[in-house]
């Protein structure tokens, strides 16, 4: 049976840890937490990110968080607790699942995003684009 894309983001949130941009915030900036931009590098240039956060294309994630990959990042091995986003939620809670059935459970997302972080009006980094002068 097909499943559409939206189908498959609502089974995700039933399995997996979503919290607020509050609670959210309060973990920004403590030891052993990492958040993690899942958004084309093209949308952190535009509307900027959360402070902090270590930029992770979805499409590498994966092989990023796995130790055994030749494309692992040590960061996430030095992570006590993960926290991904994307704009709206979608992209990050299929992350969140997957990474899930990886084995990892320190692991969540936020909930509503990074729009949901902006609509907030919590603190957002900006991130230069290095093919504009300027």
């Amino acid at each position: 049976m097909k499943k559409t894309a939206q189908q498959l983001i609502d089974e995700a949130n039933a399995i997996v840890d979503q919290i607020t941009p509050t609670d959210a915030n309060a973990l920004l900036g403590k030891e052993g937490v990492l958040f993690v931009d899942l958004r084309d590098i093209r949308e952190l240039w535009r509307e900027g990110t959360i402070p902090g956060a270590m930029s992770a294309p979805r499409g590498m994630l994966e092989f990023w968080v796995d130790p055994e990959c030749k494309y692992h990042r040590k960061a996430f091995d030095d992570a006590e607790k993960l926290v991904l986003f994307c704009a709206s939620a979608w992209r990050s809670a299929l992350a969140t699942r997957a990474l899930q059935e990886m084995g990892m459970d320190n692991v969540c997302h936020l909930k509503g995003g990074f729009t949901a972080w902006r609509d907030s009006g919590l603190e957002i980094a900006p991130v230069k684009n290095p093919y504009l002068q300027g």
